[in-house]
């Protein structure tokens, strides 16, 4: 089997034969139909990012996925052979993972891909709408209270906007002048190009911001930042921090809101695997408005 793997001695991905991971009995084996490049992709295939997450030898890259089972452990209950699912990965020691022709991940972190979605562009919904979904898990109750969203028009951002404002959230969208229509389509009801002064109940900083976002932020309101992130806590602002998890249940919500239009999903290009290169060279210039897709 192909696979993508990161290795001492290359900042790019590497193409490589594989074997492929053994089935659990919770699991699902799915032959890839396309994965997205993420940031940390890109930054997991060089030297430092090894380094950061202490890997040793060859790793595999990409985190979210959509494709077809192609065969279910024995204790598999709720897909079948021939589902075409979506999936994310967050083992990032694992020898092959979703930048590959086929992939291992437990059942409990897979959602079948409703009929009207394109199983394609699906591939950019686990990471990034799960990350929103969660970053917004820890805000508590919406009622009264106002949200800037941070690169609202990014992979996070653009997702976080949408679940903010069906969720009842007063937001606010920073973001390019270019960006306005699709973040107030995406359910904004301002959209700013610059941070301002203390002047909302929550930042949610899918941007990075960092201390540079936390000006925007009342006294004793919230900052939610992700992995990787740090920011001062000053006028007693709570910071708190995301870690996104696999949830099959989760992402199944969020895969029929994409089927019902209520998700807007960006795509940039697609590339074989034999071609990654090109993908990942994009996502590492920055700047991008929409995902990169890897098709084996």
């Amino acid at each position: 089997m192909r696979a993508l793997i990161t290795r001492a001695g290359a900042d790019t991905p590497v193409l490589t034969d594989v074997e492929p991971a053994p089935l659990g009995p919770a699991d699902l084996r799915i032959r890839v139909s396309a994965a997205a490049v993420n940031p940390i992709d890109v930054f997991l295939a060089t030297e430092r990012g090894r380094a950061v997450f202490g890997l040793r030898g060859g790793t595999g890259l990409g985190s979210d996925l959509t494709g077809t089972v192609i065969e279910a452990g024995a204790q598999v209950d709720g897909f079948a052979v021939g589902d075409r699912v979506a999936a994310l990965d967050r083992d990032p020691a694992a020898r092959s993972r979703a930048h590959a022709e086929s992939i291992v991940v437990a059942a409990a972190d897979a959602a079948r891909v409703p009929v009207g979605l394109d199983p394609l562009a699906a591939a950019s919904i686990p990471l990034n709408a799960l990350a929103a979904r969660q970053g917004l898990d820890l805000l508590g109750p919406p009622e009264g209270r106002s949200l800037l969203v941070t690169g609202a028009a990014g992979a996070v951002g653009g997702f976080a906007v949408a679940l903010a404002a069906r969720s009842g959230w007063r937001v606010t969208g920073l973001a390019r002048v270019g960006d306005v229509d699709f973040v107030s389509n995406a359910g904004a009801e301002q959209v700013v190009n610059e941070l301002p002064g203390p002047a909302y109940d929550v930042v949610l900083d899918a941007a990075a911001l960092q201390n540079d976002a936390i000006p925007a932020v009342r006294d004793g309101g919230v900052y939610v930042g992700y992995p990787g992130q740090s920011a001062e806590a000053v006028r007693r602002i709570q910071i708190k921090s995301v870690v996104t998890q696999p949830d099959g249940a989760a992402l199944g919500e969020l895969l029929q809101l994409a089927a019902d239009g209520l998700l807007q999903l960006r795509m940039a290009g697609t590339v074989s695997l034999a071609d990654a290169a090109v993908a990942y060279a994009k996502v590492a210039s920055g700047g991008q408005r929409g995902r990169w897709l890897l098709v084996p």
